[in-house]
């Protein structure tokens, strides 16, 4: 059983409760309690013992032994359940009065019982190892899947395939540190260890398997997080079109007025499961140029996404690239953009451009009013985004994994460094390879602070 959080010490022995369905009417509701010893409860509610993992038909009593309702039962005894204690799970018709009823009745009928907090059972899966870390945020990415591809992700995730994968990166390394160490210990061998236990080998071959992990984990964070994407370009160039015609859908105001958009439209929309956040902004102007101040609060606005963006859509008129105040104000906003935001020029209108003009090489050009180009278009934000087709075996991955893998190639670097010096250093080795092996440990929960755990498990929903 994995150390509490010493804040959380006394609450976590707390049974506790909880409806573990989505607020509002559903054919069914569940009512989930969680503790060290369930009988009383049991005997309380469905008014005899339950067989373990079996289903139970029958009433929920209330205090005076008359029904709330009448559903299923289902006792899980400690260690075999969800958090690896005793576990009730009552499902009941789902009608809001009659799942707080319930819920007020197990709180009565259970000493010292409490609400559970919100991913306080997962956080007990936690604790009493039915779950390390990463399967354990798992379960709130499973839940909060966006597309199918990021909801098998997510279940691959839960079911251990990444936690294996950062297991075994750790093994290899805590093999090399016993070797590393072992040889510090006993220094009168005089045994060429980096020759002989051919330590230089094994932390190439550990490093370059950091690096495919880390990659797929990269490929796994895309699915979660999907790529926040911004169309920016002059009024009038066709960006609300694009965004239309991206999302299949009339989103946005679109005319041939110059300004129309004056505010951000947002739109989620899939490409090859990945989830794309597509913000049309208000159209940009040279300084000069704002209107009035309803337009310069919408470009003011449009140049917060802008930096806000993993990647910018940076949308020109074909039909105007020979006009001079067009192309002056296309170097201004091009001067203007973040360095560090990766910005992808497409230039619409294709279908009623003049022929034979000369544009950048590996432009992309579309026509947002016929969707030609649109696939290429598609095909090169995945590109930018490093997105590799026909994955079938990823994970989910967060921001805090690639991180964690980041810093143990870090270390795994410095580690490389002291090994190849003629007098290698094998105290700062050693210390090297510790850490990367704590950084691995901090996804699957191994090493982990307590304010860490309290972060990640409060953002899941109560009852879960």
């Amino acid at each position: 059983m994995r150390a509490a959080p010493q804040a959380q010490l006394g609450r976590l022995q707390d049974p506790i409760v909880a409806i573990a369905t989505a607020p509002g009417r559903g054919a069914v509701g569940i009512v989930r309690a969680s503790g060290r010893d369930l009988a009383p409860l049991i005997q309380a509610v469905c008014g005899r013992p339950l067989q373990a993992r079996h289903a139970h038909y029958g009433p929920f009593l209330d205090g005076d032994g008359q029904a709330i309702d009448q559903g299923l039962a289902l006792h899980f005894p400690a260690p075999h359940s969800y958090t690896g204690e005793d576990v009730l799970e009552l499902q009941a018709h789902g009608g809001p009065v009659v799942l707080q009823l319930l819920l007020a009745r197990c709180l009565q009928a259970l000493p010292g019982a409490r609400l559970a907090d919100p991913g306080e059972f997962t956080q007990r899966a936690f604790l009493n190892d039915k779950l390390d870390l990463a399967q354990a945020e798992a379960v709130a990415d499973l839940i909060d899947a966006s597309t199918e591809a990021a909801a098998r992700s997510a279940g691959r995730s839960l079911a251990g395939v990444f936690s294996a994968e950062v297991h075994a990166l750790a093994e290899r390394i805590v093999r090399l540190r016993m070797l590393v160490e072992a040889t510090l210990d006993f220094p009168e061998e005089e045994i060429d260890f980096l020759e002989k236990a051919g330590a230089r080998g094994q932390l190439d071959a550990i490093e370059q398997a950091v690096l495919t992990t880390l990659s797929r984990a990269r490929q796994g964070a895309l699915l979660r997080e999907g790529l926040r994407v911004v169309i920016a370009g002059q009024p009038n160039v066709g960006k609300s079109s694009l965004l239309n015609a991206l999302a299949g859908a009339e989103l946005a105001i679109v005319t041939p007025i110059p300004g129309t958009t004056r505010d951000r439209v947002a739109e989620t929309i899939q490409i090859e499961g990945v989830p794309l956040h597509v913000i049309d902004t208000a159209g940009l102007r040279a300084d000069h140029e704002a209107g009035d101040e309803v337009e310069r609060i919408g470009i003011g606005r449009s140049w917060e996404a802008i930096g806000d963006a993993d990647a910018v859509l940076f949308l020109h008129d074909l039909t105007r690239l020979q006009d001079p105040a067009y192309q002056a104000a296309e170097a201004q906003i091009a001067e203007r953009l973040p360095p560090d935001v990766d910005v992808l020029h497409v230039f619409n209108k294709r279908d009623t451009a003049p022929p034979k003009q000369i544009l950048p090489q590996m432009a992309i050009q579309v026509s947002a009013r016929t969707g030609d180009g649109l696939d290429e278009l598609r095909g090169a934000l995945l590109h930018r985004a490093g997105w590799q087709a026909g994955n079938e075996g990823l994970y989910i991955a967060r921001t805090r994994h690639l991180k964690a893998l980041q810093r143990t190639r870090e270390h795994l670097a410095l580690a490389q460094d002291h090994a190849r010096q003629n007098d290698a250093a094998l105290d700062l080795l050693a210390e090297e390879l510790r850490l990367a092996h704590e950084a691995l440990g901090e996804i699957t929960g191994a090493f982990s602070a307590d304010d860490l755990l309290g972060e990640i498990f409060s953002r899941f929903c109560i009852g879960k």
